[in-house]
């Protein structure tokens, strides 16, 4: 079960010094002191999914750059790009003057970080791996930028959705459940991934979950002799490719997911990104696995029919 803390490691990570002195020291996710000398207003984010928290915290105005593939909300698309988060473009983030980039552990090099801090940029580090610590990190960006009681408001908010998820599937049956990430080749994921939280804080069985591999590739035979009770379609692939996808599936009568129409299509961000939006992700697939729960509003998947 999780630990829920928000409010408390938010505000114990805020090291107040001196009154004469109106820095702050902040401990990231590499276990490094991040000093500030002032609240920030120019804001690099390193990932697209640290520019949702960004927008989403309502810190849109000091938002100086983004990484790639930042594109929600749409006001994103206006802000300057710095490159991806795994080719930074240091030399465009200095020109942005930012006094702050936020980044992940993952994602973000130690080379890149340890430069922008050679030219006077603090970086503060955050490791989101799954739905709990993605909603503990918006907690924690916003009490570095200096808003920390909002932030605790606004993580509170995405927990107690979280929690209406957990509460509606705690009794019912969990589904074996293959999510298709990628359609050429065809890959999926396992438990060390967001994905397979997502899957299983969802109230699933994510098919997948011991295979070796991370990101594995996988037969039609292999789906085939498992059987998974229901097939989720995640790709950063748009448009048709989606119903292609669905379709091609469609002709194996005999998986238990085409046999009973459970075949699903999902917006891979909703379920990649380590933001805001991942509860409306996890929101999306309980529905799909646990159509027989009275959920609130009585929404209910589409089959992509």
């Amino acid at each position: 079960m999780y630990k829920w803390s928000i409010i408390i490691a938010a505000c114990a990570l805020v090291l107040a010094r001196p009154a004469a002195c109106p820095a702050a020291t902040f401990q990231d996710a590499l276990g490094r002191q991040v000093v500030l000398a002032k609240d920030p207003v120019r804001i690099i984010a390193l990932a697209p999914s640290l520019t949702e928290i960004l927008f989403f915290l309502g810190l849109d105005e000091r938002i100086a750059g983004v990484a790639d593939y930042s594109n929600y909300p749409e006001a994103a698309r206006d802000k300057p790009r710095v490159g991806s988060y795994v080719n930074v473009n240091i030399e465009k983030i200095i020109s942005l003057a930012p006094d702050l980039a936020i980044g992940t552990k993952d994602g973000n090099s130690r080379a890149d970080i340890e430069l922008l801090e050679q030219a006077g940029v603090p970086v503060f580090i955050v490791n989101p791996r799954d739905v709990a610590s993605a909603i503990e990190s918006i907690a924690l960006i916003g009490a570095v930028c200096g808003i920390p009681e909002k932030a605790a408001r606004a993580a509170d908010e995405l927990k107690q959705r979280f929690d209406a998820v957990s509460a509606a599937i705690q009794y019912q049956k969990k589904p074996l459940v293959f999510l298709q990430i990628n359609n050429v080749p065809v890959m999926t994921a396992n438990k060390n991934t967001v994905h397979d939280d997502v899957i299983t804080l969802a109230g699933g069985v994510n098919m997948a979950s011991d295979d070796p591999v991370t990101y594995p590739r996988i037969s039609v035979e292999e789906v085939i002799r498992r059987g998974p009770e229901v097939i989720i379609i995640s790709s950063m692939e748009r448009g048709a490719r989606f119903d292609e996808a669905r379709k091609a599936w469609m002709q194996w009568t005999s998986i238990p997911a085409v046999k009973n129409n459970r075949v699903y299509v999902i917006d891979s961000d909703l379920i990649d990104r380590p933001s805001p939006r991942i509860i409306d992700g996890l929101e999306a697939m309980a529905r799909m696995l646990h159509p027989e729960v009275a959920w609130k509003g009585g929404t209910q998947p589409a089959s992509g029919k």
